[in-house]
Protein backbone atom coordinates (compact mmCIF):
# COMPACT_ATOMS: atom_id res chain seq x y z
CA UNK A 1 0.00 0.00 0.00
CA UNK A 2 1.09 3.14 -1.00
CA UNK A 3 2.10 5.77 1.52
CA UNK A 4 0.51 8.89 1.75
CA UNK A 5 2.96 11.87 0.65
CA UNK A 6 3.16 14.85 3.28
CA UNK A 7 3.60 17.96 2.41
CA UNK A 8 4.55 21.32 4.80
CA UNK A 9 3.13 24.09 3.94
CA UNK A 10 6.82 25.99 4.79
CA UNK A 11 8.22 24.19 1.98
CA UNK A 12 5.70 25.23 -0.43
CA UNK A 13 6.58 28.45 0.16
CA UNK A 14 3.35 30.15 -1.04
CA UNK A 15 4.20 33.71 -0.17
CA UNK A 16 6.42 33.75 -3.34
CA UNK A 17 3.31 33.27 -5.60
CA UNK A 18 1.48 36.56 -3.49
CA UNK A 19 2.51 38.85 -6.11
CA UNK A 20 1.08 37.17 -8.87
CA UNK A 21 -2.13 35.87 -6.54
CA UNK A 22 -2.67 39.51 -6.20
CA UNK A 23 -3.51 41.04 -9.18
CA UNK A 24 -5.15 37.48 -10.46
CA UNK A 25 -8.02 38.17 -7.61
CA UNK A 26 -7.78 41.62 -8.78
CA UNK A 27 -8.81 40.09 -12.41
CA UNK A 28 -11.32 38.25 -10.98
CA UNK A 29 -13.20 41.37 -9.08
CA UNK A 30 -13.25 43.14 -11.73
CA UNK A 31 -15.31 40.58 -13.46
CA UNK A 32 -17.35 39.75 -10.72
CA UNK A 33 -17.80 43.34 -10.15
CA UNK A 34 -18.96 44.05 -13.49
CA UNK A 35 -21.87 40.94 -13.86
CA UNK A 36 -23.16 42.90 -10.61
CA UNK A 37 -23.69 46.43 -12.33
CA UNK A 38 -22.85 47.83 -15.79
CA UNK A 39 -22.87 51.63 -14.11
CA UNK A 40 -19.26 52.22 -13.09
CA UNK A 41 -17.17 54.11 -14.81
CA UNK A 42 -14.04 53.57 -16.25
CA UNK A 43 -12.12 55.86 -13.65
CA UNK A 44 -13.73 53.13 -10.94
CA UNK A 45 -11.70 50.67 -13.02
CA UNK A 46 -8.70 52.25 -13.83
CA UNK A 47 -8.05 52.95 -9.88
CA UNK A 48 -8.86 49.86 -8.83
CA UNK A 49 -7.06 48.24 -11.22
CA UNK A 50 -3.90 50.33 -10.08
CA UNK A 51 -4.75 49.72 -6.46
CA UNK A 52 -3.97 46.13 -6.93
CA UNK A 53 -1.15 46.67 -8.62
CA UNK A 54 0.20 48.70 -5.96
CA UNK A 55 -0.70 45.92 -4.04
CA UNK A 56 1.24 43.46 -5.87
CA UNK A 57 4.17 45.76 -5.92
CA UNK A 58 4.46 46.28 -2.03
CA UNK A 59 4.14 42.68 -1.70
CA UNK A 60 7.34 42.05 -4.27
CA UNK A 61 9.15 44.93 -2.72
CA UNK A 62 8.71 42.85 0.78
CA UNK A 63 9.11 39.86 0.21
CA UNK A 64 12.10 38.53 2.02
CA UNK A 65 12.06 34.49 2.22
CA UNK A 66 13.58 31.89 0.75
CA UNK A 67 14.28 31.64 -3.46
CA UNK A 68 12.43 28.57 -3.78
CA UNK A 69 9.01 27.92 -3.30
CA UNK A 70 5.85 25.37 -4.42
CA UNK A 71 7.51 22.50 -5.64
CA UNK A 72 10.99 24.65 -6.59
CA UNK A 73 9.32 25.88 -9.64
CA UNK A 74 9.03 29.34 -8.12
CA UNK A 75 12.34 30.87 -7.96
CA UNK A 76 12.06 34.55 -6.55
CA UNK A 77 15.46 35.92 -6.73
CA UNK A 78 17.24 39.29 -7.66
CA UNK A 79 16.69 39.61 -11.42
CA UNK A 80 13.10 38.36 -10.57
CA UNK A 81 12.39 40.89 -8.14
CA UNK A 82 13.97 43.54 -10.87
CA UNK A 83 11.81 42.69 -13.76
CA UNK A 84 8.75 42.17 -11.29
CA UNK A 85 8.91 46.33 -10.38
CA UNK A 86 9.86 47.27 -13.69
CA UNK A 87 6.59 45.46 -14.80
CA UNK A 88 4.50 46.85 -12.45
CA UNK A 89 6.03 50.30 -12.40
CA UNK A 90 5.56 50.46 -15.92
CA UNK A 91 1.95 49.08 -15.81
CA UNK A 92 0.85 51.98 -13.20
CA UNK A 93 2.11 54.63 -15.57
CA UNK A 94 0.27 53.34 -18.62
CA UNK A 95 -3.53 52.87 -16.92
CA UNK A 96 -3.94 56.32 -16.00
CA UNK A 97 -3.40 56.89 -20.26
CA UNK A 98 -7.12 55.45 -20.33
CA UNK A 99 -8.58 58.67 -18.73
CA UNK A 100 -7.73 60.31 -21.77
CA UNK A 101 -10.25 63.73 -22.77
CA UNK A 102 -11.73 61.18 -25.83
CA UNK A 103 -13.68 58.12 -25.63
CA UNK A 104 -12.58 55.17 -26.65
CA UNK A 105 -14.14 51.80 -27.12
CA UNK A 106 -11.79 49.46 -24.56
CA UNK A 107 -11.38 51.74 -21.61
CA UNK A 108 -15.15 51.63 -21.53
CA UNK A 109 -15.39 48.15 -20.98
CA UNK A 110 -14.23 46.16 -17.79
CA UNK A 111 -12.82 43.37 -19.41
CA UNK A 112 -10.31 45.12 -20.71
CA UNK A 113 -8.69 45.98 -17.15
CA UNK A 114 -9.48 42.90 -16.19
CA UNK A 115 -7.26 41.48 -18.93
CA UNK A 116 -4.74 43.75 -18.24
CA UNK A 117 -3.83 42.37 -14.78
CA UNK A 118 -4.25 38.95 -16.34
CA UNK A 119 -1.67 39.89 -18.34
CA UNK A 120 0.41 41.42 -15.58
CA UNK A 121 0.53 37.93 -14.31
CA UNK A 122 1.47 36.22 -17.12
CA UNK A 123 4.38 38.43 -17.27
CA UNK A 124 5.17 37.75 -13.41
CA UNK A 125 4.78 33.73 -14.11
CA UNK A 126 7.70 34.29 -16.94
CA UNK A 127 10.06 36.18 -15.00
CA UNK A 128 9.65 34.18 -11.16
CA UNK A 129 10.45 30.56 -12.82
CA UNK A 130 13.44 28.58 -14.10
CA UNK A 131 11.08 25.91 -15.16
CA UNK A 132 10.03 25.96 -19.06
CA UNK A 133 6.40 25.14 -18.49
CA UNK A 134 5.38 27.59 -16.50
CA UNK A 135 7.50 30.23 -18.25
CA UNK A 136 4.61 28.58 -21.20
CA UNK A 137 2.13 29.20 -18.90
CA UNK A 138 3.26 32.79 -17.98
CA UNK A 139 3.82 33.63 -21.79
CA UNK A 140 0.61 32.64 -23.01
CA UNK A 141 -1.53 33.87 -20.81
CA UNK A 142 0.22 37.29 -21.45
CA UNK A 143 -0.28 37.05 -24.58
CA UNK A 144 -3.74 35.90 -25.30
CA UNK A 145 -4.81 38.58 -23.09
CA UNK A 146 -2.42 41.24 -25.32
CA UNK A 147 -3.69 40.14 -28.52
CA UNK A 148 -7.25 40.68 -27.15
CA UNK A 149 -6.23 44.54 -25.95
CA UNK A 150 -5.16 45.26 -29.51
CA UNK A 151 -8.19 44.03 -31.12
CA UNK A 152 -10.38 45.97 -28.64
CA UNK A 153 -9.49 49.05 -30.09
CA UNK A 154 -12.02 48.75 -33.06
CA UNK A 155 -10.41 50.24 -36.14
CA UNK A 156 -9.29 48.29 -38.98
CA UNK A 157 -6.01 48.42 -38.33
CA UNK A 158 -6.32 47.14 -34.67
CA UNK A 159 -8.04 44.04 -36.06
CA UNK A 160 -5.44 43.22 -38.88
CA UNK A 161 -2.60 43.93 -35.89
CA UNK A 162 -4.15 41.52 -33.85
CA UNK A 163 -4.88 38.99 -36.07
CA UNK A 164 -0.41 39.29 -37.39
CA UNK A 165 0.42 39.52 -33.67
CA UNK A 166 -1.94 36.34 -32.88
CA UNK A 167 -0.70 34.67 -35.83
CA UNK A 168 3.16 35.21 -34.92
CA UNK A 169 2.28 34.32 -31.62
CA UNK A 170 1.05 31.02 -32.48
CA UNK A 171 4.11 30.12 -34.54
CA UNK A 172 6.65 30.90 -31.79
CA UNK A 173 4.57 28.86 -29.30
CA UNK A 174 4.98 26.14 -31.94
CA UNK A 175 8.72 27.04 -31.56
CA UNK A 176 8.80 27.19 -27.92
CA UNK A 177 7.00 23.88 -27.06
CA UNK A 178 9.83 22.25 -29.71
CA UNK A 179 12.81 23.89 -28.15
CA UNK A 180 11.59 22.92 -24.82
CA UNK A 181 10.62 19.14 -26.52
CA UNK A 182 13.98 18.69 -27.43
CA UNK A 183 16.04 19.70 -24.01
CA UNK A 184 14.09 17.67 -22.25
CA UNK A 185 14.70 14.39 -24.76
CA UNK A 186 18.69 15.27 -24.14
CA UNK A 187 18.75 16.24 -20.39
CA UNK A 188 15.28 14.56 -18.64
CA UNK A 189 14.57 17.84 -16.90
CA UNK A 190 12.82 21.27 -17.79
CA UNK A 191 14.41 23.26 -15.32
CA UNK A 192 17.10 25.32 -17.05
CA UNK A 193 19.79 25.09 -13.99
CA UNK A 194 19.25 21.25 -14.02
CA UNK A 195 19.76 21.41 -17.75
CA UNK A 196 22.70 23.30 -18.14
CA UNK A 197 24.10 21.09 -15.31
CA UNK A 198 23.07 17.97 -17.52
CA UNK A 199 25.00 19.34 -20.70
CA UNK A 200 27.89 20.12 -18.33
CA UNK A 201 28.82 16.36 -17.38
CA UNK A 202 27.33 14.76 -20.18
CA UNK A 203 29.46 14.67 -23.24
CA UNK A 204 27.52 12.40 -25.19
CA UNK A 205 24.58 14.92 -25.78
CA UNK A 206 23.63 15.14 -29.28
CA UNK A 207 25.51 18.79 -30.08
CA UNK A 208 22.92 18.74 -33.66
CA UNK A 209 20.35 18.55 -30.58
CA UNK A 210 21.49 21.13 -28.44
CA UNK A 211 21.57 23.48 -31.48
CA UNK A 212 18.02 22.90 -32.57
CA UNK A 213 16.76 23.31 -28.86
CA UNK A 214 18.66 26.43 -29.32
CA UNK A 215 17.53 27.99 -32.78
CA UNK A 216 14.29 27.48 -31.52
CA UNK A 217 14.00 28.73 -28.21
CA UNK A 218 16.39 31.77 -30.08
CA UNK A 219 12.66 31.89 -32.08
CA UNK A 220 10.54 31.59 -29.65
CA UNK A 221 11.96 34.54 -27.61
CA UNK A 222 13.22 36.57 -30.17
CA UNK A 223 9.29 37.08 -31.50
CA UNK A 224 8.66 38.29 -28.11
CA UNK A 225 12.25 40.49 -28.34
CA UNK A 226 11.92 41.48 -31.72
CA UNK A 227 14.73 40.41 -32.88
CA UNK A 228 15.75 40.22 -36.56
CA UNK A 229 14.73 37.93 -38.22
CA UNK A 230 11.67 37.70 -36.06
CA UNK A 231 10.63 41.00 -36.16
CA UNK A 232 8.48 41.61 -39.09
CA UNK A 233 5.09 42.17 -36.80
CA UNK A 234 6.51 45.03 -34.67
CA UNK A 235 6.01 47.94 -36.95
CA UNK A 236 2.47 46.96 -38.12
CA UNK A 237 1.41 45.78 -34.83
CA UNK A 238 2.14 49.03 -32.91
CA UNK A 239 0.62 50.76 -35.79
CA UNK A 240 -2.47 49.39 -35.41
CA UNK A 241 -2.63 49.88 -31.45
CA UNK A 242 -3.55 52.41 -29.56
CA UNK A 243 -0.14 54.74 -29.16
CA UNK A 244 -0.23 53.96 -25.63
CA UNK A 245 -0.44 50.34 -26.16
CA UNK A 246 2.30 50.55 -28.45
CA UNK A 247 4.42 52.40 -25.43
CA UNK A 248 3.22 49.72 -23.07
CA UNK A 249 4.60 46.74 -25.31
CA UNK A 250 7.78 48.02 -26.03
CA UNK A 251 8.70 47.60 -22.85
CA UNK A 252 7.16 45.43 -20.80
CA UNK A 253 6.98 41.93 -22.84
CA UNK A 254 11.18 42.48 -23.58
CA UNK A 255 11.80 42.79 -20.16
CA UNK A 256 10.12 39.34 -19.28
CA UNK A 257 11.64 37.57 -22.21
CA UNK A 258 15.19 39.12 -21.82
CA UNK A 259 14.80 37.79 -17.83
CA UNK A 260 14.22 34.00 -19.81
CA UNK A 261 16.87 34.58 -22.36
CA UNK A 262 19.46 35.32 -19.19
CA UNK A 263 18.50 32.22 -17.30
CA UNK A 264 18.55 30.50 -20.26
CA UNK A 265 21.54 31.78 -23.00
CA UNK A 266 23.60 32.73 -20.08
CA UNK A 267 23.45 28.84 -18.94
CA UNK A 268 24.28 27.49 -22.03
CA UNK A 269 27.55 30.37 -22.70
CA UNK A 270 28.69 29.30 -19.62
CA UNK A 271 29.61 26.13 -20.89
CA UNK A 272 31.87 27.51 -23.56
CA UNK A 273 29.34 26.59 -26.01
CA UNK A 274 31.43 28.76 -29.02
CA UNK A 275 28.49 28.36 -31.92
CA UNK A 276 25.84 29.53 -29.04
CA UNK A 277 27.91 32.96 -28.65
CA UNK A 278 28.41 33.07 -32.56
CA UNK A 279 24.73 32.63 -33.19
CA UNK A 280 23.57 35.66 -30.80
CA UNK A 281 26.17 37.78 -31.27
CA UNK A 282 25.42 37.85 -35.18
CA UNK A 283 21.59 38.46 -34.28
CA UNK A 284 22.30 41.26 -31.94
CA UNK A 285 24.42 42.80 -34.61
CA UNK A 286 22.14 42.31 -37.34
CA UNK A 287 19.34 43.19 -35.32
CA UNK A 288 21.00 46.45 -34.32
CA UNK A 289 21.92 47.77 -37.54
CA UNK A 290 18.54 46.70 -39.55
CA UNK A 291 16.30 48.18 -36.92
CA UNK A 292 18.16 51.81 -37.30
CA UNK A 293 18.25 51.43 -41.07
CA UNK A 294 14.89 50.99 -41.51
CA UNK A 295 14.02 53.29 -39.26
CA UNK A 296 15.79 55.90 -41.27
CA UNK A 297 13.57 55.66 -44.21
CA UNK A 298 9.80 55.90 -42.20
CA UNK A 299 7.31 58.34 -42.83
CA UNK A 300 5.29 57.70 -39.73
CA UNK A 301 6.72 58.36 -36.33
CA UNK A 302 4.95 55.39 -34.57
CA UNK A 303 6.51 53.14 -37.00
CA UNK A 304 10.11 54.84 -36.57
CA UNK A 305 9.65 54.57 -33.13
CA UNK A 306 8.81 50.82 -33.93
CA UNK A 307 11.66 49.69 -35.33
CA UNK A 308 13.84 51.97 -32.86
CA UNK A 309 12.40 49.83 -30.03
CA UNK A 310 13.57 46.98 -32.44
CA UNK A 311 17.08 48.48 -32.13
CA UNK A 312 17.17 49.18 -28.97
CA UNK A 313 16.18 45.39 -27.92
CA UNK A 314 19.34 44.23 -30.10
CA UNK A 315 21.34 46.85 -28.43
CA UNK A 316 21.01 45.48 -24.92
CA UNK A 317 20.75 41.70 -25.83
CA UNK A 318 24.64 42.25 -26.19
CA UNK A 319 23.96 41.77 -22.66
CA UNK A 320 23.67 38.44 -23.17
CA UNK A 321 27.11 37.96 -24.93
CA UNK A 322 29.17 39.95 -22.48
CA UNK A 323 27.58 37.54 -19.70
CA UNK A 324 29.22 40.02 -16.69
CA UNK A 325 27.38 40.69 -13.68
CA UNK A 326 28.35 44.34 -15.13
CA UNK A 327 26.96 43.99 -18.25
CA UNK A 328 23.48 42.26 -16.68
CA UNK A 329 23.00 45.36 -14.55
CA UNK A 330 23.81 47.35 -17.23
CA UNK A 331 20.44 45.37 -19.21
CA UNK A 332 18.47 46.57 -16.46
CA UNK A 333 19.58 50.03 -16.13
CA UNK A 334 19.07 50.75 -20.11
CA UNK A 335 15.74 49.19 -19.35
CA UNK A 336 14.78 51.30 -16.73
CA UNK A 337 15.93 54.53 -18.13
CA UNK A 338 14.28 53.61 -21.96
CA UNK A 339 11.19 52.96 -20.09
CA UNK A 340 10.56 56.42 -18.83
CA UNK A 341 11.33 57.70 -21.88
CA UNK A 342 10.00 55.70 -24.60
CA UNK A 343 6.63 55.52 -22.83
CA UNK A 344 6.68 59.07 -22.74
CA UNK A 345 7.04 60.18 -26.99
CA UNK A 346 4.73 57.14 -26.90
CA UNK A 347 2.32 59.30 -24.80
CA UNK A 348 3.05 62.42 -26.76
CA UNK A 349 1.78 60.62 -29.69
CA UNK A 350 -1.32 59.59 -27.71
CA UNK A 351 -2.19 63.12 -26.90
CA UNK A 352 -2.25 64.30 -30.45
CA UNK A 353 -4.01 61.45 -31.63
CA UNK A 354 -7.07 63.21 -33.72
CA UNK A 355 -10.63 61.41 -34.80
CA UNK A 356 -9.48 61.73 -38.17
CA UNK A 357 -6.41 61.69 -40.46
CA UNK A 358 -5.82 65.36 -41.24
CA UNK A 359 -2.26 65.23 -42.49
CA UNK A 360 -1.80 61.92 -44.36
CA UNK A 361 -4.19 58.80 -46.21
CA UNK A 362 -2.08 56.31 -44.72
CA UNK A 363 -0.72 57.33 -41.37
CA UNK A 364 -2.10 58.72 -38.29
CA UNK A 365 1.62 60.34 -37.04
CA UNK A 366 3.51 61.08 -40.04
CA UNK A 367 6.10 63.31 -39.73
CA UNK A 368 4.36 66.10 -41.45
CA UNK A 369 2.01 66.56 -38.70
CA UNK A 370 4.73 67.98 -36.20
CA UNK A 371 6.15 70.68 -39.23
CA UNK A 372 6.44 74.22 -37.28
CA UNK A 373 5.14 72.72 -33.80
CA UNK A 374 7.46 74.73 -31.89
CA UNK A 375 4.97 78.03 -33.54
CA UNK A 376 2.15 76.22 -32.67
CA UNK A 377 3.15 74.75 -29.52
CA UNK A 378 6.45 75.35 -28.29
CA UNK A 379 5.85 73.65 -24.72
CA UNK A 380 4.58 70.14 -26.81
CA UNK A 381 7.77 70.42 -29.45
CA UNK A 382 10.39 71.08 -26.73
CA UNK A 383 8.98 68.04 -24.86
CA UNK A 384 9.05 66.26 -27.70
CA UNK A 385 12.44 66.91 -28.18
CA UNK A 386 13.67 66.07 -24.99
CA UNK A 387 12.37 62.20 -25.47
CA UNK A 388 13.89 62.66 -29.32
CA UNK A 389 17.22 63.48 -27.89
CA UNK A 390 17.29 61.00 -24.66
CA UNK A 391 16.72 58.27 -27.22
CA UNK A 392 19.62 59.05 -29.11
CA UNK A 393 21.57 58.95 -26.29
CA UNK A 394 22.37 62.14 -25.85
CA UNK A 395 24.42 63.34 -22.60
CA UNK A 396 23.34 63.97 -20.36
CA UNK A 397 19.81 62.66 -21.09
CA UNK A 398 18.26 58.93 -19.59
CA UNK A 399 19.27 56.28 -22.35
CA UNK A 400 22.89 58.15 -22.71
CA UNK A 401 24.00 56.14 -19.52
CA UNK A 402 22.18 52.77 -20.72
CA UNK A 403 24.22 52.49 -23.56
CA UNK A 404 27.34 54.14 -22.03
CA UNK A 405 27.44 51.45 -19.22
CA UNK A 406 26.62 48.37 -21.58
CA UNK A 407 29.64 49.72 -23.79
CA UNK A 408 32.07 50.40 -20.80
CA UNK A 409 31.10 46.36 -20.05
CA UNK A 410 31.65 44.98 -23.74
CA UNK A 411 35.05 46.80 -23.14
CA UNK A 412 35.69 45.62 -19.78
CA UNK A 413 34.92 42.14 -21.30
CA UNK A 414 37.24 42.44 -24.15
CA UNK A 415 34.61 42.58 -26.55
CA UNK A 416 35.83 45.87 -28.30
CA UNK A 417 34.43 45.34 -31.83
CA UNK A 418 30.98 45.12 -30.37
CA UNK A 419 31.34 47.92 -28.45
CA UNK A 420 32.14 49.47 -31.60
CA UNK A 421 29.57 48.38 -33.45
CA UNK A 422 27.15 49.27 -30.96
CA UNK A 423 28.54 52.97 -30.71
CA UNK A 424 27.98 53.04 -34.82
CA UNK A 425 24.90 52.00 -34.61
CA UNK A 426 24.32 55.01 -31.79
CA UNK A 427 25.26 57.31 -33.85
CA UNK A 428 23.35 56.11 -36.68
CA UNK A 429 19.75 56.29 -34.72
CA UNK A 430 20.71 60.39 -33.57
CA UNK A 431 20.19 60.78 -37.52
CA UNK A 432 16.04 59.57 -37.13
CA UNK A 433 15.52 61.19 -33.90
CA UNK A 434 16.68 64.27 -34.85
CA UNK A 435 14.70 64.25 -38.19
CA UNK A 436 11.63 64.56 -35.88
CA UNK A 437 13.58 67.69 -34.07
CA UNK A 438 13.89 69.31 -37.83
CA UNK A 439 10.19 69.00 -38.64
CA UNK A 440 9.47 70.25 -35.17
CA UNK A 441 11.78 72.99 -35.29
CA UNK A 442 12.56 73.89 -38.93
CA UNK A 443 9.48 73.54 -40.60
CA UNK A 444 6.87 75.75 -41.40
CA UNK A 445 4.19 74.92 -39.65
CA UNK A 446 0.69 72.82 -41.69
CA UNK A 447 -1.85 74.71 -39.56
CA UNK A 448 -2.10 77.58 -37.02
CA UNK A 449 -4.68 75.82 -34.53
CA UNK A 450 -3.04 74.25 -31.82
CA UNK A 451 -5.76 72.70 -30.49
CA UNK A 452 -6.08 70.06 -32.42
CA UNK A 453 -2.62 68.44 -31.07
CA UNK A 454 -4.74 68.49 -27.54
CA UNK A 455 -7.47 66.54 -28.67
CA UNK A 456 -6.34 63.67 -26.47
CA UNK A 457 -4.91 65.22 -23.73
CA UNK A 458 -5.95 65.59 -19.63
CA UNK A 459 -4.22 66.66 -16.53
CA UNK A 460 -3.37 62.69 -15.90
CA UNK A 461 -1.41 62.42 -19.41
CA UNK A 462 0.39 66.02 -18.74
CA UNK A 463 1.26 64.27 -15.17
CA UNK A 464 2.59 61.64 -16.67
CA UNK A 465 4.71 63.66 -19.33
CA UNK A 466 5.76 65.56 -16.62
CA UNK A 467 7.32 62.86 -14.76
CA UNK A 468 8.64 61.49 -17.70
CA UNK A 469 10.26 64.91 -18.67
CA UNK A 470 12.24 65.25 -15.35
CA UNK A 471 13.43 61.87 -14.86
CA UNK A 472 14.88 61.82 -18.80
CA UNK A 473 16.57 64.95 -18.08
CA UNK A 474 17.76 64.22 -14.25
CA UNK A 475 18.59 60.82 -14.91
CA UNK A 476 22.50 61.25 -13.64
CA UNK A 477 20.96 62.41 -9.83
CA UNK A 478 19.81 58.73 -9.93
CA UNK A 479 22.44 56.36 -11.82
CA UNK A 480 24.72 55.57 -8.76
CA UNK A 481 22.19 54.53 -6.20
CA UNK A 482 20.18 52.50 -8.92
CA UNK A 483 23.28 50.82 -10.03
CA UNK A 484 23.92 49.94 -6.54
CA UNK A 485 20.30 48.19 -6.49
CA UNK A 486 20.64 46.60 -9.49
CA UNK A 487 24.10 45.11 -9.22
CA UNK A 488 23.28 43.86 -5.83
CA UNK A 489 20.06 42.04 -6.86
CA UNK A 490 22.15 40.47 -9.66
CA UNK A 491 24.53 39.24 -8.07
CA UNK A 492 22.57 37.53 -5.59
CA UNK A 493 20.99 35.75 -8.29
CA UNK A 494 24.61 34.29 -9.18
CA UNK A 495 24.35 36.10 -12.84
Amino acid sequence: MLEPISISMQSLNLPSLLPVAIVVVGALAIVCIDLATKSLTKSFYTMLSILFILLDFGAVVGYNGEMRGFFDVVLVDGIAKIAQMLILITSVLFLPLSLSHRRFQEFAMAEFYALFLFMIAGFQFMVITDNLILIFIGLETASLALYTMIAMHNRKKAFEAAIKYFTMGALAAGFYTLSSLIFYTLTGSIEINQIATHLSIDSTVSVVGVLAATIFMLGALGFKLSIVPFHTWTPDVYEGSSSALAGYMSVVPKVAAFVVAMRLFESLLDLNIDWVENIIYALVVITMTMGNITALVQEDVKRMLAYSSIAHGGFVMAALIIGTTEANAGLFLYWVLFMFTNLGAFTMLWMTRHRKNLWDERYQHPFSKFAGLVQVKPYMATVMAVFMFALAGMPPLSVFWGKLYLMSAAINSGYIFLAIIMAINSAIAVYYYMKLVVFMFLKEPTTDDGNIYMTNASSILKVILGVSVVISISSALMIDPLLDFLLNQVAMSGF
